[in-house]
């Protein structure tokens, strides 16, 4: 059985050596991940197969590592989702930091029925001025009936609103 566990504790070192013996202990394989640590605090989301029989025993000892400050939610039992027809796109944005980008675009997506697959931002200083900028890399799965050119349209008009530049690349192929 497939379970998805997402993670989060103070970040040191040995967490995820941990977290590893306890699902290995379990006969489980830890099959797909990503993990970061932010701001002190050490954050992921894991896909694990460990057999039926285990399943029991594995949750009762995931949950005990909240003894530990590491503290864990599974989700079991879901069906892999077929995905629809479409394709891949990679979204890159850059421009001066403020509040609310990630929401103009997100929602500009969503109007699209554009789902985001995967999101890395950060806030770094300009080389220059020193002054915050914003950077966001998405990974976006883009509808078949939507052309990407639509979408970039959509998109560049939001990226004057908001002072940034926002570069939409075809990852299909």
């Amino acid at each position: 059985m497939e379970i998805v566990l997402t993670v989060i504790a103070r970040d040191r070192p040995g967490l995820v050596e941990t977290i590893s013996e306890t699902i290995t202990k379990h006969s489980g394989n830890w099959v797909d991940s990503s993990m970061a640590r932010l701001e002190g605090q050490f954050a992921g989301i894991l896909s694990v197969s460990v057999p039926d029989s285990a399943i029991e025993s594995l949750t009762s000892d995931l949950e005990s590592l909240g003894n530990e400050g590491i503290e864990i939610q599974i989700r079991t039992g879901s069906e892999k989702q077929e995905l629809p027809a479409g394709r891949y796109a990679h979204l890159e944005l850059t421009g001066a930091d403020h509040p609310g980008i990630v929401h103009e675009v997100s929602r500009t997506l969503s109007k699209f029925d554009v789902n985001v697959e995967a999101l890395k931002t950060e806030i770094f200083s300009a080389s220059m001025s020193g002054n915050p900028m914003f950077s966001a890399q998405a990974e976006i799965f883009v509808p078949a009936e939507l052309e990407l050119g639509t979408l970039t349209d959509e998109l560049e008009l939001i990226a004057n609103d908001l002072m940034v530049e926002i570069d939409l690349k075809d990852d299909s192929g």
